[in-house]
Protein backbone atom coordinates (compact mmCIF):
# COMPACT_ATOMS: atom_id res chain seq x y z
CA UNK A 1 0.00 0.00 0.00
CA UNK A 2 1.59 3.64 -0.91
CA UNK A 3 1.24 6.43 0.95
CA UNK A 4 1.61 9.56 -1.34
CA UNK A 5 -0.51 11.94 1.25
CA UNK A 6 -2.72 10.49 3.80
CA UNK A 7 -3.73 11.48 7.29
CA UNK A 8 -3.80 8.61 10.07
CA UNK A 9 -5.97 8.89 13.12
CA UNK A 10 -6.26 5.68 14.35
CA UNK A 11 -2.58 3.89 14.12
CA UNK A 12 -1.49 2.81 17.48
CA UNK A 13 2.95 1.62 17.60
CA UNK A 14 4.51 -0.18 19.69
CA UNK A 15 8.53 -1.24 19.31
CA UNK A 16 8.60 -3.69 16.89
CA UNK A 17 8.95 -7.34 18.17
CA UNK A 18 10.85 -10.50 16.17
CA UNK A 19 8.07 -11.75 13.32
CA UNK A 20 5.74 -10.29 11.29
CA UNK A 21 5.60 -6.20 11.22
CA UNK A 22 2.56 -4.63 10.57
CA UNK A 23 2.65 -1.16 12.59
CA UNK A 24 5.30 -0.59 15.08
CA UNK A 25 8.55 1.35 14.97
CA UNK A 26 12.29 0.29 14.40
CA UNK A 27 13.99 2.46 15.50
CA UNK A 28 14.49 6.50 15.24
CA UNK A 29 13.58 6.82 11.63
CA UNK A 30 12.00 4.16 10.74
CA UNK A 31 8.50 2.50 11.12
CA UNK A 32 6.07 -0.18 10.16
CA UNK A 33 2.55 1.06 9.16
CA UNK A 34 -0.12 -1.49 8.00
CA UNK A 35 2.90 -3.55 6.73
CA UNK A 36 4.80 -1.23 4.54
CA UNK A 37 8.18 -0.04 5.86
CA UNK A 38 8.46 3.70 6.31
CA UNK A 39 11.40 5.48 6.47
CA UNK A 40 11.44 9.00 7.92
CA UNK A 41 12.94 11.44 4.86
CA UNK A 42 13.88 14.33 6.67
CA UNK A 43 16.13 12.76 9.16
CA UNK A 44 18.98 10.50 10.20
CA UNK A 45 18.81 8.73 13.76
CA UNK A 46 21.73 6.85 15.43
CA UNK A 47 21.51 2.77 14.72
CA UNK A 48 20.42 0.47 17.15
CA UNK A 49 20.31 -2.79 15.31
CA UNK A 50 23.28 -2.68 15.93
CA UNK A 51 24.86 0.62 17.07
CA UNK A 52 28.60 1.52 16.57
CA UNK A 53 29.35 2.25 20.00
CA UNK A 54 27.44 2.30 23.15
CA UNK A 55 27.15 6.08 23.16
CA UNK A 56 25.47 5.83 19.78
CA UNK A 57 22.74 2.53 21.48
CA UNK A 58 21.65 4.86 23.96
CA UNK A 59 20.70 8.03 21.94
CA UNK A 60 19.37 5.48 19.30
CA UNK A 61 17.05 3.85 21.85
CA UNK A 62 15.69 7.46 23.46
CA UNK A 63 15.37 8.23 19.72
CA UNK A 64 13.22 5.14 19.06
CA UNK A 65 11.19 5.69 22.29
CA UNK A 66 10.68 9.18 21.43
CA UNK A 67 9.17 8.38 17.93
CA UNK A 68 6.94 6.13 19.25
CA UNK A 69 5.34 8.97 21.72
CA UNK A 70 5.00 10.92 19.05
CA UNK A 71 3.75 8.58 16.53
CA UNK A 72 0.92 7.67 19.11
CA UNK A 73 0.45 11.40 19.97
CA UNK A 74 -2.42 11.94 17.00
CA UNK A 75 -3.18 12.06 13.93
CA UNK A 76 -0.13 12.76 11.08
CA UNK A 77 0.59 13.00 7.54
CA UNK A 78 2.82 11.11 5.81
CA UNK A 79 3.89 13.09 2.38
CA UNK A 80 6.62 12.34 -0.71
CA UNK A 81 9.28 14.88 -1.00
CA UNK A 82 11.60 13.80 -3.35
CA UNK A 83 12.44 10.15 -3.94
CA UNK A 84 9.33 7.98 -3.35
CA UNK A 85 11.57 4.89 -1.64
CA UNK A 86 15.23 4.20 -0.83
CA UNK A 87 17.76 1.56 -2.06
CA UNK A 88 16.65 -1.00 0.60
CA UNK A 89 12.58 -0.35 -0.94
CA UNK A 90 11.65 1.49 2.04
CA UNK A 91 9.10 4.21 1.39
CA UNK A 92 10.63 7.39 1.79
CA UNK A 93 7.92 10.27 3.78
CA UNK A 94 8.21 13.35 5.84
CA UNK A 95 6.20 12.84 8.70
CA UNK A 96 4.14 15.59 9.96
CA UNK A 97 1.44 16.80 12.52
CA UNK A 98 0.34 20.31 12.24
CA UNK A 99 1.97 21.47 9.48
CA UNK A 100 5.30 20.54 11.61
CA UNK A 101 7.63 17.44 10.94
CA UNK A 102 7.95 15.34 13.98
CA UNK A 103 11.66 14.81 12.23
CA UNK A 104 12.17 17.70 13.00
CA UNK A 105 11.40 17.72 16.32
CA UNK A 106 13.12 15.10 16.95
CA UNK A 107 16.40 17.02 15.40
CA UNK A 108 15.52 19.55 17.39
CA UNK A 109 15.54 17.16 20.61
CA UNK A 110 18.96 16.11 19.98
CA UNK A 111 17.74 12.89 19.37
CA UNK A 112 18.51 13.36 15.24
CA UNK A 113 19.96 14.87 12.44
CA UNK A 114 18.99 16.73 9.22
CA UNK A 115 19.42 14.21 6.87
CA UNK A 116 22.60 14.90 4.48
CA UNK A 117 22.45 12.53 2.23
CA UNK A 118 24.08 9.54 3.78
CA UNK A 119 24.08 8.47 7.12
CA UNK A 120 26.93 10.13 9.74
CA UNK A 121 28.98 8.65 11.97
CA UNK A 122 27.42 8.74 15.25
CA UNK A 123 30.16 7.41 17.25
CA UNK A 124 32.53 10.05 16.14
CA UNK A 125 29.59 12.70 16.72
CA UNK A 126 28.80 11.77 19.53
CA UNK A 127 32.51 11.47 21.08
CA UNK A 128 33.56 14.66 20.16
CA UNK A 129 29.95 16.26 21.44
CA UNK A 130 30.03 18.13 25.13
CA UNK A 131 28.29 15.98 27.52
CA UNK A 132 25.10 17.43 27.60
CA UNK A 133 22.86 14.71 26.30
Amino acid sequence: MAYPLVTLAAAVFALCADGPRTTCVVDGDTFWLDGQKVRIADINAPETHPAGCPAEQSLGERATRRLVALLNAGPFELAIEGRVSDRYGRALRVVRRGGRSLGGQLVAEGLAEPWKGRRSEWCTILAAAPRTR
